[in-house]
C-alpha cells in the first residue's frame, strides 16, 4: 500500500516564509545565549580584587564552561533531533540564566566553578553554533549559508548587545548586577521559543524555504516529533528519518564513529579547534584583561570587544554570502591566515590608550571573528549529508576544547611571565597551521550516504 500523498505546500499568500519567523526568534535566542560569552573578561578583574582569586582559578572555571559548551553540542544535536528544537532551546535559556544569577551568591572558588562552568556551560552547549546548523539545514533549502551567517551573528549581537552594559554595572553597581543583567537576557528570550520557535516546516504545514513543490525534503536534523513522515529519498531522508526517534546519545556517538572515518572530519576538528583557541580561548576570555595589564580601562577594553561584535555580524553574514558561491576551504584558509596576521601584531598595539592601529585591528578581528562558522558548517553538509548537523556538533566540541586549553593555558602565562605575550605569538603561529590544514581538505564525500547502524 502506497504512502498517502503529502499535503505540505509552499504558502503564496504569506508575505513572509515561516522559516524566516523562527530565524529571527533563533536569532533572538542566541542572542540571550551569548550574553555570558561576554562576562568573564570584564568580570575577571572584579572577582579577583574582591575575592583575591588568581587568574589561573578563573581561567580554570571559563576553560570547564569551554569543554561542556563544546562537548554538550553534538549531544543537543541529536536531543533537537529527537525532543526538537523549542524543547531544547527553552531548557538550555533557563540552564543559562540560572548559572547568571546564582552566580550572585558565590564566596568559595569551587562555586564558579559550578556557575560559570556546569550550569552555563551545559546551557550554552546546548545553545552552540550548532543550533544554527540545525535551524538553517532543517528550515532552509535555499541561501543556507547566508543563514547560518545570520545565525552565528546572533552570538555576535548577543556580545555587542551585553557587553557594554556587564561593564558599566561591573564597574559601578557591582559584578553581581551585571551577573542578573544576563541572567535576564536569557529568561526572557523563553517565552518567544515556546511561542513561535516551531520544530520543523511540517510542523507549520509548509516547506522549508525554497523547497520545490513537487518534492517533500527530508525532515531533517531538527525536526523533532511530529515531523514522521516528511522525509522523501535521497541520503537525508535514509539517515534523518531512522535514527533522532533513537536515544540521543548513541545518535551522537554513532554519527561520530562514522565521521571518525573520514580525513575531513578531522581536519575540521583540527582547524576549528585553533579557530576556538584564538576566539572564545584568547581574545574572549583575556583580551581585557590584557588591556588592563596596560593601562587601558575596562569599559574601553570592553567597548573595543563591542566594535568586534559588530564587525563580527557584517563579516559573518559576509562569509555565509560568500560560501554560497565560493569554495569553503579556500576561505576557510584566507580567514584564518589573516587572525594570525593580527594575532602577530596585537602585543604591539596594546597601550593605555586607544591609538589608530588598535581599531584597524579591532575591525579586521571583528570580521574574522566567527566567519569560519559558514564554510565549515557547509562541508559538514558537503561531506556528511543528513548527519550534517551533528558532525558539526563534533567539530564545534574541538572548537571549545581548542577555547578552553587556550584560555587555561593563557592565564597560566599570565601568572607565570606577567604578560599575554607569549599567548598572543603563539596562538599566531596556530593560525597559520589552520590555514594551511584548510587549503589541503579534499573533497571526499564517502560518508555522505551512511548505512543504518543496527540500534
Amino acid at each position: 500500500m502506497s504512502a498517502p500523498e503529502t499535503t505540505l505546500l509552499p504558502a503564496p499568500k504569506r508575505r513572509i516564509h515561516p522559516a524566516w519567523i523562527v530565524a529571527a526568534v533563533a536569532f533572538l535566542a542566541l542572542v540571550g545565549a551569548a550574553g555570558f560569552r561576554a562576562a568573564p573578561g570584564v568580570l575577571m578583574v572584579p572577582l579577583q580584587s574582591e575575592f583575591g582569586w588568581s587568574t589561573t582559578v578563573l581561567s580554570a572555571a571559563v576553560s570547564i564552561n569551554l569543554v561542556l559548551f563544546g562537548l554538550t553540542a553534538p549531544f543537543a544535536a541529536a536531543l533537537m533531533e529527537r525532543f526538537g528544537v523549542r524543547i531544547v532551546t527553552s531548557v538550555a535559556l533557563v540552564l543559562i540564566g540560572a548559572g547568571s544569577a546564582l552566580t550572585v551568591l558565590v564566596n568559595e572558588s569551587w562555586q564558579i566553578l559550578l556557575t560559570w562552568g556546569l550550569l552555563i556551560g551545559l546551557g550554552t552547549g546546548s545553545m552552540a553554533l550548532v543550533f544554527a546548523a540545525t535551524i538553517a539545514n532543517t528550515w532552509f533549502v535555499k541561501s543556507r549559508g547566508l543563514v547560518i551567517g545570520i545565525l552565528t551573528a546572533g552570538s555576535a549581537a548577543g556580545q555587542l548587545v551585553f557587553l557594554p552594559f556587564i561593564a558599566a554595572l561591573a564597574q559601578d553597581a557591582g559584578w553581581r548586577q551585571a551577573s542578573l543583567l544576563i541572567a535576564a537576557g536569557a529568561l526572557a528570550v523563553v517565552p518567544l521559543v515556546l511561542k513561535f520557535l516551531k520544530n520543523s516546516p511540517a510542523e507549520a504545514g509548509v516547506l522549508p524555504y525554497g523547497a520545490d513543490a513537487g518534492t517533500v525534503p527530508a525532515a531533517g536534523p531538527g525536526a523533532g516529533p511530529g515531523a514522521a513522515g516528511t522525509a522523501g529519498p535521497g541520503p537525508a531522508g535514509a539517515a534523518g528519518a531512522e535514527e533522532p526517534s533513537r536515544n540521543a546519545a548513541v545518535r551522537a556517538l554513532q554519527v561520530l564513529k562514522r565521521a571518525s572515518r573520514v580525513r575531513t572530519f578531522w581536519a575540521l576538528a583540527a582547524g576549528f579547534a585553533i579557530c576556538g583557541a584564538t576566539t572564545n580561548g584568547l581574545i574572549g576570555t583575556h583580551f581585557i584583561p590584557s588591556a588592563h595589564d596596560h593601562g587601558m580601562s575596562t569599559t574601553t577594553a570592553a567597548g573595543l570587544l563591542a566594535v568586534v561584535g559588530i564587525f563580527d555580524i557584517v563579516g559573518t553574514i559576509a562569509s555565509g554570502w560568500l560560501t554560497d558561491r565560493f569554495n569553503p576551504r579556500i576561505l576557510l584558509a584566507v580567514y584564518y591566515q589573516f587572525r594570525g596576521i593580527g594575532l602577530l601584531v596585537l602585543p604591539l598595539l596594546l597601550s593605555a590608550t586607544v591609538q589608530p592601529s588598535m581599531i584597524v585591528f579591532v575591525v579586521i578581528y571583528g570580521l574574522d571573528w566567527v566567519a569560519t562558522v559558514p564554510p565549515t558548517a557547509a562541508i559538514c553538509r558537503e561531506v556528511f549529508g543528513a548527519d550534517g548537523s551533528v558532525v558539526f556538533g563534533w567539530v564545534f566540541a574541538a572548537h571549545q576544547l581548542g577555547a578552553a586549553a587556550a584560555a587555561l593555558a593563557a592565564g597560566a602565562v599570565r601568572d607565570a611571565t606577567g604578560h599575554y605575550t607569549y599567548a598572543w605569538f603563539g596562538a599566531a603561529a596556530m593560525c597559520t597551521i589552520a590555514a594551511v590544514i584548510s587549503a589541503t581538505i579534499r573533497k571526499d564525500t564517502a560518508a555522505k550516504k551512511p548505512a543504518p547502524v543496527p540500534a
